[in-house]
């Protein structure tokens, strides 16, 4: 079965943590298995199609309703269930319709744990690692909250 990369696929960190836009396809889902990637966080309201053609990528389901940001509690079940697929050597990909907003917030967040850098910092860097990343201002205070919670 041929594999292919999804839409706005890129690492956030090499092995961890990846970022796309919705996969549709079986091909998109094998990339993500070929890269390491045994676990998907899905921030949209609907579950993405075809997801179970590959039995081995496992979903993870947090909705999220578009434009607007994850609550804190959300934040913190995204950075759990990356934690422990990493700790497996699992790696976890994050998408929500286009990979900007949501997925950028959770990532962003990401950033300001791993790196212990602040949440301004944190959203300059997905911003030029991920362009178009973070869309609203209630999305970036999400992750200025983050950061004042977790420093």
């Amino acid at each position: 079965m041929g594999s292919t990369p999804p839409n706005n696929f890129s690492w956030v960190d090499p092995g961890k943590v990846a970022g796309l836009a919705f996969p549709r396809m079986t091909a998109q889902y094998q990339y993500l298995l070929d890269h390491g990637i045994q676990h998907l966080v899905c921030l949209c309201e609907h579950k993405p199609p075809n997801y179970d053609t590959c039995p081995k990528l496992q979903l993870h389901h947090i909705k999220i309703v578009d434009f607007t940001p994850p609550s804190q509690s959300q934040i913190d079940r995204f950075l759990a269930i990356v934690e422990e697929a990493n700790t497996k050597g699992e790696g976890v990909a994050v998408h929500c319709m286009h990979g900007h907003g949501r997925t950028g917030t959770m990532l962003a967040c990401y950033l300001v744990k791993t790196r212990k850098i602040s949440g301004i910092d944190a959203i300059n860097e997905i911003r030029r690692m991920r362009r178009g990343s973070i869309e609203t201002k209630d999305q970036e205070k999400a992750v200025v909250q983050f950061y004042q919670r977790v420093k």
